[in-house]
C-alpha cells in the first residue's frame, strides 16, 4: 500500500487575505478553489490568486496538525513565515 503524502498550503485571496488548508493535490485544490468547484466558502468574497507557502507531510494527521498551529498564527507571522511580507501587504 501506498502512502499519500499531504500539503499543507497558504493561499493569497485578491482582497490579500490568507487561506490556510491541506490537500494531497495541491494543483486541483487550488483550481477549486479558483472556480468555486468544491472550494472554500472563504473565497466567495475573494477569488484565490495563488498559492504563497506550502509544505509536505507524510500524513493527514501531521498535515493536520501543522495547520491547527498556523492558523493561530497572527497575520504577520503567517506573512514571517511565507517570507517576504512586503509582497503580501
Amino acid at each position: 500500500m501506498t502512502k499519500t503524502e499531504w500539503t499543507l498550503y497558504i493561499i493569497q485571496a485578491a482582497n490579500g487575505h490568507l487561506y490556510t488548508g491541506i490537500t494531497t493535490d495541491l494543483e486541483r485544490r487550488l483550481k477549486q478553489h479558483q472556480n468555486h468547484t468544491g472550494g472554500a466558502r472563504f473565497f466567495h468574497t475573494s477569488d484565490a490568486e495563488k498559492v504563497v507557502y506550502q509544505e509536505q507531510h507524510p500524513d493527514r494527521s501531521s498535515a493536520s496538525r501543522r495547520e491547527a498551529a498556523i492558523k493561530k498564527l497572527s497575520r504577520q507571522q503567517k506573512l514571517n513565515l511565507i517570507g517576504n511580507p512586503s509582497d503580501h501587504v
